[in-house]
């Protein structure tokens, strides 16, 4: 019974921004429990080529998409290409996003709408077009990637944590509006994880590696696999009540205020 809950073999997972990084990481999960992973990203086209043969070098059935999912148009052309060719999308996650590391009093307005589009609108636009499928037929699974800068603020990252705080709050209304139709629409909450963006500052000594470290109660940066579990949880049957919620995977950062420097 407890494999039928988490079984989600003949799913098919549309993943934004899944041609590396932790969107990859959850794709990765999810087409290792047997969801069909349909890959985006809207870079090069080539990206997305290296990134589904990755994904089939894992034994994993991947598709790739290149579109941009700011861009209503081109999402619901795709959108229908991807229902018609591969199959009615079962679980959305919408994880493709940026970041700015720009102090507010000085970010251009541009900037700051760029992040809001893309990671605040996109979520919706994407979901806009995809549940339509999913309430017809009174089933489907959204994840959005939220962020722990939805409830913890930081110097230089104000845009980010402004759309990632409004991602909460549209989760819990896609949550409350969708729910009748059987579809479950969560999110995640990441932490910091070990990628290769984060890389040159995670070395003994560097002062932001140091803070991580000792800020975070489990001692250490996640590992990007450590999300797989989250996105199976919430892309199986085993979710199936579970609706309008952030799953915070951060290694127990919000649970605490922190620790004196000379506590051990």
């Amino acid at each position: 019974m407890s494999q039928e809950l988490f079984n989600i073999k003949g799913k098919v997972a549309l993943v934004t921004g899944s041609t590396h990084g932790l969107g990859m990481a959850m794709a990765m999960g999810l087409g290792k429990a047997g969801a069909t992973i349909v890959v985006n990203g809207n870079s090069s086209q080539e990206k997305i080529d290296k990134a589904v043969a990755d994904y089939k070098k894992e034994g994993i059935n991947a598709v790739g998409y290149k579109f941009n999912v700011a861009d209503e148009n081109d999402v619901k052309i795709n959108i229908s290409k991807i229902e018609n060719e591969v199959g009615i999308i079962d679980i959305l996650v919408d994880n493709a996003g940026i970041i700015k590391r720009t102090p507010l009093a000085e970010m251009e307005v541009e900037d700051f709408k760029q992040v809001l589009d893309i990671d605040l609108v996109s979520p919706f636009i994407v979901s806009k077009h995809v549940v339509k499928g999913m309430m017809e037929r009174k089933e489907g699974k959204i994840i959005n990637i939220c962020s722990m800068i939805s409830q913890l603020g930081r110097n230089t990252v104000g845009a980010y944590a402004a759309a990632k705080g409004g991602l909460v709050m549209l989760t819990k209304n896609m949550a409350t509006k969708w729910a009748r139709f059987n579809i479950q629409v969560n999110g995640i909450g990441p932490g910091y994880f070990a990628t290769s963006q984060t890389a040159p500052i995670r070395v003994d000594g560097h002062p932001f590696n140091d803070f991580i470290v000792n800020r975070t109660p489990a001692a250490k940066w996640g590992d990007p696999n450590d999300l797989a579990g989250a996105a199976i949880f919430l892309g199986s049957k085993a979710s199936d009540f579970v609706n309008g919620h952030i799953l915070y995977v951060d290694g127990g950062i919000l649970a605490t205020i922190g620790k004196p420097s000379n506590e051990l």
